[in-house]
């Protein structure tokens, strides 16, 4: 599958989670993806000058922060979020694996979240540094530990599902991808 036919598939797939999209086809309307967003990013700056930048050199080495609140970038991934994770749940599908794992990473950072809150929460409704407090804050802690772990590994383990090849003839997702489109 060529750049400009994985683009078509995608946008013409727009709203398709079930079946299966190869790696060609999703790699490809990555990378268009991605340089959509450079090209957007460069117009905002030319038309609205809305990109922000600086590069700073201190003791401790090199840092650098880039921000852009310009409208074209906004649009433009907006309006490939829905192709981009109907693309993604298919590829899953292609390496056999339901499309909900493409989630995992924001189930994580919800769950993190939500320990974070509860845990701490629920600690400071006692009395500060009374033995229950010292329990939940103990407890929150633990918790996190391996959610932050879980959150740290999750993204890289959806990317290598990503990259995985296809599985060979008909899964219970659908036919390969080249054989639907021949």
């Amino acid at each position: 599958m060529s750049f400009t036919d994985a683009i078509k598939t995608c946008f013409s797939k727009y709203f398709t989670f079930s079946g299966r999209a190869s790696r060609p086809e999703y790699w490809w309307f990555f990378l268009f993806i991605v340089l959509g967003n450079v090209v957007a990013g460069i117009l905002d700056a030319v038309l609205f000058d809305a990109v922000t930048g600086s590069v700073e050199t201190g003791p401790d080495g090199f840092s650098a922060s880039a921000e852009n609140n310009g409208p074209v970038a906004a649009i433009f991934s907006l309006a490939v979020l829905i192709p981009q994770l109907a693309a993604g749940w298919r590829r899953m599908h292609d390496t056999g694996r339901s499309g909900f794992y493409l989630l995992l990473p924001l189930l994580m950072s919800i769950a993190a979240v939500l320990i974070l809150v509860f845990g701490i929460g629920l600690a400071s409704a006692f009395q500060h540094g009374g033995s229950f407090d010292r329990f939940m804050t103990g407890s929150t802690i633990l918790l996190l530990i391996p959610t932050g772990l879980v959150l740290i590994v999750s993204p890289l383990l959806v990317l290598w599902w990503l990259t995985r090849p296809s599985e060979a003839g008909e899964n219970r997702f659908g036919p390969p991808p080249a054989q639907v489109a021949g």
